[in-house]
């Protein structure tokens, strides 16, 4: 799949991706347009539960190359989600007890491609990120992960803490990632679990938080108070990794 095939730039185009059941994970529509085309288009967007921006023609401009957008621009996902279940599946299939990382709204495609990389070589049986607030699998994510988007599998979902709330009725427990917890090398980071990470700018959310068994922290010792949100998950994804090796 070439990359810049990922952006739907005019009318038709985004309408027939729709259609077509393409996966549009942001619309780009110019602010106050409501013709019949952009009313179908929005209609469409609407059903999938797509992330809708109303911008300014100069912010459409930019974003397409020859200008000829016609007023709307849709980003696609690179490649298609995955369901929950196919994640456990994966994990089943190696014989290995569950091993997934939620991410709690992730907006910088550079960490969530440098966190499906880490997943991978980790050995995560997949990823989980919401459909609000959060990148999805866009070209960028796609070139960060360095191949790794082709094998890892990413869950998007509507809400993370039901979607935890059905997982634990399935065996798994859950830790986040917090400098309220306590450090990571002094908790039982085995069995089948999920690592939570937050945003890089707010953390974990409350709701999500609350949802957790337990909160963990890297222990650090420099003068700034945190890490980049993808240097922290592959920390603690490592820690997992030591310490399911040595439960074996």
């Amino acid at each position: 799949m070439r990359y810049e095939e990922l952006t739907m730039v005019g009318r038709n185009a985004v309408l027939e991706a729709f259609r077509a059941g393409k996966t549009i994970d942001r619309l780009f529509i110019l602010d106050g347009c409501q013709d019949g085309p952009i009313k179908s288009i929005l209609r469409e967007a609407k059903k999938y539960d797509t992330i809708i921006t109303f911008v300014k023609k100069e912010r459409l401009d930019q974003m397409s190359e020859e200008g000829k957008h016609q007023g709307v621009i849709a980003y696609a996902a690179a490649y298609e989600y995955a369901e929950v279940d196919d994640l456990l599946e994966a994990a089943k299939a190696k014989g290995e007890a569950p091993f997934l990382i939620i991410l709690d709204g992730i907006e910088d495609p550079h960490n969530l491609g440098a966190m499906l990389r880490t997943a991978n070589q980790a050995g995560a049986h997949g990823i989980i990120i919401p459909k609000r607030r959060a990148v999805g699998l866009t070209a960028t994510v796609a070139k960060v992960s360095a191949g790794a988007i082709n094998y890892t599998p990413v869950a998007k979902v509507t809400n993370l803490v039901a979607t935890m709330e059905e997982l634990k009725q399935k065996g798994l427990w859950f830790v986040c990632a917090d400098m309220s917890g306590e450090v990571m090398y002094r908790q039982n980071l085995t069995g089948p679990i999920g690592l939570v990470i937050g945003s890089e700018g707010e953390g974990v959310s409350r709701l999500v938080k609350e949802k957790c068994d337990f909160v963990t922290k890297i222990p650090m010792v420099g003068d700034i108070d945190s890490l980049n949100a993808s240097v922290a998950m592959g920390v603690l994804t490592y820690e997992i990794v030591r310490q399911r090796s040595f439960a074996k």
